[in-house]
């Protein structure tokens, strides 16, 4: 053969090549058949989209088994999201038949068979979300393509009720709540159930999550129900003991509905809700943007799962033994507080325009409001301690960040951590601590990783969008994918189908080594005893203090 007839052979078997495909999959509910996307050569994804995990939900119960359906399914578009409020909180979108999951399987050669399998748990607030959430250039910022084929793992990702159709409780029997977390509970059992015929190994299934979604994961990894569903789990930014991750006090919250919408708060309320439109129900839960400047944002966000002695049968703080046997990695972003922060006291953001000191113990009184005064000036006291006499304006402004971060992420994901390493009976536990630059390009120069910054690399975004990145994303984003992905393979993130730039050491219960996760990780990206000081008090001085 002459060498161009070579050359154009080769070019011919390159060109209709294709990788494996799963064609339609059989489910307990019946066939479904998803999309073949190219990714490379040899190499594709099984995308399904829509496939239902459980019939449409009654109004403030448990979700039920899908009843099935005839012939194929064709599982090529995302299904509306669960009801809820708009982000602006000026109207609400979404439909109460919402209990869907989405699917991505990668292929090579060959059909895959015995893949790790990832569940992702959006966050929101427990007020919004989707599985498709916010297309971002055409596509869905949770769209798990990239994920799928790099770390060689089978994404899922999967829609659960929010706000006031979600969460509302009355704190007993009548209205027991935690509606949402039921349906994560659903799916994930589902997945179980099903995720064999798609490639998957049901007894390698890690459930990861951020935000509202990661304290979700926390959650379901200390309920009972959940024993032998899932393996693994990793927190992004919230766990249980995060302060806006629970409703202590739902049937006041559950009251303040019930006249909103016109229905007594008597023993007829329940009765009341449960008839009551279900758009007129979810508008009543937005949040009151006009009450913004009057107190912490944290005491708007309402919706948290309760403690309802069956799900979730106790406080967090006494379940973990219920993750003994789960690997857990979990950790926070450098300026997770940020968000929070800026709509606390916006001057952070304002480069001419002051931050004054009375601002920040304003803050900390807001915060520390159920332990009164002194825990105020306490707390002050403690952030103020390194200012001197005359702090700039850059140390003030980076304080109120740091309280937000320590307060509602860091220091509950380091109690977590601890106690999920003291409960441990052979799962491993890991820290970390994402700080890469935000790419919001307006923000304060001194700025790091703000909430939901480390979401777009998780999902490989810098790899499905590269003209919106630049290298150093991608360098970040492979990190992420590497790591995630092989600790959902083997449990540890050192260990799997992907290379690693440094050993990322376990975290024990007398040793707290965090991995600095950025664009440049070395051996001296391992550090330990972070913000120690400030661990210190929140987790044992602030929580001694007496409750006003």
């Amino acid at each position: 053969m002459s060498l161009i007839g070579g050359i154009l052979l080769a070019a011919l078997c390159l060109g209709t090549a294709s990788a494996a495909s799963l064609g339609a999959v059989h489910t307990e509910g019946g066939m479904v058949e998803g999309k073949n996307v190219r990714m490379g050569f040899l190499r594709s994804v099984d995308v399904f989209k829509g496939i239902p995990f459980a019939a449409v939900p009654g109004r403030f119960e448990k979700p039920q088994p899908h009843p099935g359906w005839e012939g194929v399914l064709k599982a090529k578009k995302y299904k509306e999201r669960c009801l809820q409020v708009t982000l602006l909180q000026t109207g609400t979108h979404g439909s109460e038949d919402c209990l869907y999951l989405n699917i991505f399987v990668p292929q090579g050669r060959q059909v895959s068979t015995d893949l790790p399998v990832m569940v992702y748990i959006y966050g929101g607030a427990f007020l919004l979300g989707a599985s498709n959430d916010l297309s971002f250039m055409g596509n869905s910022v949770y769209d798990g393509r990239e994920m799928a084929d790099r770390g060689k793992v089978i994404v899922v990702t999967i829609s659960y009720r929010v706000g006031t159709l979600g969460f509302l409780s009355t704190g007993d029997a009548s209205l027991p709540g935690n509606y949402g977390l039921w349906d994560q509970h659903a799916a994930i059992a589902w997945v179980h159930r099903n995720i064999k015929a798609f490639g998957g190994n049901p007894d390698n299934i890690t459930l990861f999550g951020q935000s509202a979604g990661s304290a979700s994961v926390n959650y379901q990894m200390l309920s009972p129900y959940n024993k032998g569903l899932f393996r693994r789990a990793i927190s992004q930014c919230g766990v249980a003991f995060s302060p806006w991750a629970m409703q202590r006090d739902p049937k006041a919250l559950t009251k303040k509905i019930a006249e909103k919408v016109g229905c007594p708060t008597d023993e007829q309320m329940v009765t009341c809700l449960k008839m009551t439109d279900p758009v007129t129900l979810t508008t009543a839960g937005k949040v009151a943007l006009s009450d913004m400047g009057n107190g912490p944002v944290l005491h708007m966000l309402e919706f948290a799962p309760v403690v309802d002695g069956d799900l979730i049968p106790d406080h967090p703080s006494k379940l973990f033994h219920h993750a003994a046997e789960i690997d857990y990695l979990a950790g926070t972003n450098s300026m997770d507080g940020h968000l929070f922060a800026g709509m606390d006291i916006p001057s952070i953001n304002e480069k001419r325009k002051p931050t004054d000191p009375e601002e920040v113990r304003n803050l900390l009184a807001g915060l520390t409001l159920e332990k009164g005064e002194a825990a105020a000036n306490l707390s002050y006291s403690i952030y103020s301690w390194d200012w001197g006499p005359n702090p700039d304006q850059e140390m003030i402004k980076k304080t109120v960040v740091d309280i937000e971060t320590d307060y509602l992420f860091f220091v509950p994901t380091q109690i977590a951590l601890h106690s999920h390493a003291k409960n441990s009976k052979g799962a491993k536990t890991y820290s970390y601590v994402f700080n890469m630059p935000t790419r919001i390009v307006f923000y304060p120069s001194w700025m790091e990783a703000d909430h939901a910054d480390d979401v777009q690399y998780v999902f490989g975004k810098p790899f499905q969008t590269p003209l919106a990145y630049f290298p150093r994303h991608r360098d970040v984003s492979g990190h992420m994918i590497a790591y995630w992905t092989n600790f959902a393979r083997t449990g540890n993130p050192n260990e799997g189908e992907s290379e690693v730039p440094t050993q990322w050491p376990a975290f024990t219960e007398t040793g707290n080594p965090s991995l600095m996760i950025n664009n440049k990780i070395n051996s001296d990206s391992v550090k330990r005893n972070l913000r120690a000081r400030y661990v210190s008090y929140w987790s044992t001085i602030y929580a001694g203090l007496p409750t006003i």
